[in-house]
């Protein structure tokens, strides 16, 4: 009795969460592929047509987005940032990130967080969030 088929869809929600887990590591779209067991080409046309951007672009938005958290709530170096979150240059993290934010990695460090309730006493936050009679 021949074994079931596994669908492509279930091997790509599989490489995605590989992607989710593992993007701090070296990953490829050859060795995604590989895991996904298509082609290359293949991989990434059906990656993009499921979920609207390819492999690689996933890849980077998940370490851009690793990489704002840690800008935000830590004191680690840009540098540190930049080899946490899975890149080996500093200068094609700062141009990725750029790309990805709209501003360099120390400026969107500098930004004051206004929008931040959790730094305010809660009875600030309950003296202007109550509604008005």
């Amino acid at each position: 009795m021949p074994a079931a088929r596994v669908p492509l869809s279930r091997h790509l929600l599989r490489v995605r969460d590989l992607i989710d887990r593992g993007y701090a590591e070296p990953l490829d779209t050859r060795v995604l592929a590989r895991s996904a067991y298509v082609t290359e080409a293949h991989f990434i046309r059906e990656f993009r047509k499921r979920f609207g951007e390819t492999p690689h672009r996933y890849l980077v938005s998940r370490r851009m987005e690793r990489a704002m958290q840690l800008l935000r709530d830590t004191e680690y170096p840009v540098t540190e940032v930049c080899l946490a979150v899975g890149f080996t240059s500093l200068g094609s993290f700062s141009t990725q990130f750029r790309r990805f934010v709209g501003e360099s990695p120390t400026s969107y460090r500098d930004r004051p967080r206004g929008d931040d309730l959790a730094t305010l006493p809660s009875c600030v936050v309950q003296m202007f969030s109550r509604p008005t009679p």
